[in-house]
């Protein structure tokens, strides 16, 4: 029988150290030979990336030696770190970024690329093989003498000889792909100051011997359209996802050169490209090509007949994130999990529906009674407009609440911001909710999954539209019942931690915040960010410097005097994406003017915490942050988190 506690009290058997070292990252799934193949990061071996492999009927085995860490650099946030071919495994090691081969059999791997004139100067992604096996095509990124040049070079596979430059002067390049009979390369590019999302191009070209032969020819897309994942179907055929109608649908190029729509939706086929290497649909025999698609956090697999119905699939899952879909024969393989289900790598059958889990994420099977499912909720916001999001409401089998009382409130604002919310299992906002505290997960305007417009709702509008939408969700909440709104937290990372310091600075409908690695000065991230960003806050807010007025504006840190409520921040001490100079400013302002903070650096981190020790603090502090601000007793011991300028409770 639930035992009455209050809110926020309750004793929950998902403890921070299960979400921080109960399971794994699961990514970049790829077949060769018969065998599946992913990328496992590590929180327990401080989130060092490994290659696995499983051949039918053997547990999967590691491929990448101690000593080695498969995950590139380029754009930051990296991704296609790895490719796979008949005769050997590639990938990208962290520590020096460049590539090596590791031949079946070979006790360690050997770098084919040259020794970078400075520390991973010298950055390799997003490799596409040629059909002979001799070479590499893929992106590299160098840097020297202050500047960052993004190229399309060719890789001897044997490392006899230099890269070979194909293709330069873009500011950017991806997907590099080769075509079945090795004679043509499809490629995106595009400039500043879009990004992939806003507008790419794609680019095709006869490859000859060591180049390309003649111009490139563009396919599709331009400064206003998307074009995502070109593929080459098996029989020659180019494939790709193009945001042209206003949602990412897929095409072939027609033997004309004309794009003939396969299935038109409003809905998405395509993804933000954040990272390289991801993959919404892939080609099965007889002409079929199975696909991810959907509208929101709630996704399906259909299989789109040659004749153009598209077919979607009886599966347990509602999540495929990230987009990882490959085929095994006449099988799929692909990521997938749901609200209460951990993400796996899975085999499919489409013909029987039948799965087979090769990996899943979480070595512990955790007890349903404690897990909540999210409802997804649609409310209005600011302009009249609506909004999305998904509610994860309290759930503990042992504990309710008191009669009367309702629970705090954490909105959490994703990342991105051009990103989007995912209803796979978040086992850290099950640590939240098990333990009496809500969590509404907002898809506000600006995010992926509900079309171009949507997504461009932000257009000038970052930390007004995405602060107007988080606010409603809180406020629609509260009015529907379901949360105290005296206890409202927000809570966010990255650019979810900027939408959390506007929030929390520019209104007052919050309680408490927590930022992990957050934006406070939007023109310090203008002028000091990575190339891949360096430009992106152009079209969220304006052109830098011109606007600079508008960036300050912006800025939580110049209105300070603004924040009435208790802050917790959290920041990797090597984070070049938003350097620690943000938080450490932000938590100085907040100093002098004593508001409530509690300021947590963690040494060796970078943009996102990966080491499992890291992980665990800074959950557990945030929980014990709420404690003291929303006052509650925790039920499980916590480290206790020193926060300056909070009044003893009575």
């Amino acid at each position: 029988m639930a035992a009455t506690a209050p809110y926020g009290s309750w004793s929950s058997p998902i403890s921070a150290e299960l979400v921080a070292a109960g399971g794994v990252s699961l990514d970049e799934v790829r077949v060769a030979g018969g065998a599946v193949h992913w990328v496992e990061g590590r929180p327990l071996e401080g989130g060092r990336q490994v290659v696995c492999r499983a051949v039918r009927g053997q547990p999967p085995e590691d491929l990448v030696p101690e000593g080695f860490n498969a995950r590139t650099r380029v754009h930051e946030y990296g991704g296609g770190a790895y490719l796979v071919t008949d005769e050997a495994l590639f990938f990208s090691n962290f520590a020096d970024q460049r590539l090596y081969r590791l031949d079946p059999g070979a006790d360690r791997p050997r770098p084919i690329t040259p020794d970078p004139p400075g520390p991973a100067a010298h950055r390799y992604a997003d490799a596409s093989p040629t059909p002979d096996g001799r070479r590499l095509v893929c992106v590299r990124e160098r840097h020297q003498e202050g500047r960052v040049d993004n190229e399309l070079v060719a890789v001897p596979t044997d490392g006899d000889g230099p890269p070979v430059v194909l293709a330069a002067g873009r500011d950017f390049y991806a997907s590099p792909r080769v075509s079945p009979d090795g004679r043509r390369l499809a490629w995106l590019e595009w400039d500043h100051p879009n990004m992939p999302w806003d507008g790419t191009e794609l680019k095709l070209a006869t490859l000859a011997g060591d180049g390309l032969a003649g111009d490139p020819a563009t396919v599709a897309g331009g400064p206003e359209e998307s074009v995502f994942q070109p593929a080459w179907s098996p029989d020659g055929v180019l494939h790709l996802a193009c945001d042209a109608s206003g949602w990412w649908n897929l095409y072939r190029v027609g033997a004309g050169g004309a794009l003939e729509a396969l299935a038109p939706a409003a809905e998405e086929f395509g993804h933000p490209q954040w990272v390289f290497g991801l993959s919404t649909y892939t080609f099965l025999p007889g002409g079929r090509i199975a696909c991810i698609h959907g509208r929101g956090p709630m996704q399906r697999l259909g299989i789109l007949e040659p004749d153009g119905v598209l077919n979607d699939l009886e599966l347990p899952f509602t999540s495929f994130h990230p987009p990882q879909l490959r085929a095994l024969g006449e099988r799929l393989v692909c990521l997938a999990g749901g609200p209460t289900q951990a993400a796996a790598v899975v085999i499919i059958d489409p013909t029987t529906g039948g799965v087979h889990v090769l990996r899943s994420s979480e070595d512990r099977e955790l007890d349903p009674g404690f897990l909540t499912v999210p409802e997804p909720i649609e409310f209005p916001t600011a302009g009249g407009r609506t909004a999305h999001a998904l509610y994860y409401p309290p759930a503990n089998r042992d504990a309710k609440g008191p009669e009367g009382e309702r629970p705090p409130l954490v909105v959490a604002s994703h990342g991105g911001p051009t990103a989007g919310v995912s209803s796979g299992l978040h086992v850290g906002y099950q640590f939240f909710t098990s333990r009496g505290i809500a969590v509404v997960d907002v898809d506000y305007g600006g995010s992926t999954g509900y079309g171009r417009a949507y997504r461009r709702r932000l257009d000038g509008q970052w930390g007004i539209v995405d602060v107007d939408d988080c606010v409603a969700a809180a406020r629609y909440l509260a009015g529907r019942g379901d949360v105290d709104p005296s206890r409202l937290a927000i809570r966010g990372g990255s650019a979810g931690g900027y939408t959390t310091l506007c929030a929390l600075t520019f209104r007052d409908d919050f309680a408490a915040g927590a930022s992990y690695y957050g934006v406070a000065d939007v023109a310090a991230l203008a002028r000091d960010t990575h190339k891949f960003e360096s430009r992106y806050l152009d079209r969220l807010i304006g052109p830098w410097p011109q606007a600079e007025a508008l960036y300050r504006e912006r800025s939580p840190i110049h209105f300070t005097d603004r924040l009435s409520c208790p802050v917790i921040l959290l920041q990797g001490l090597e984070d070049e994406v938003v350097p620690p100079a943000q938080a450490e400013t932000m938590a100085a302002a907040l100093d002098a003017k004593a508001i409530p903070y509690a300021y947590l650096p963690f040494p060796g981190e970078q943009h996102g915490f990966r080491q499992a020790a890291h992980i665990r603090r800074a959950l557990e502090a945030e929980l014990y942050f709420y404690g003291r601000v929303f006052g509650f007793e925790l039920a499980d011991p916590v480290q206790p988190v020193p926060i300056a300028h909070l009044q003893p409770g009575p």
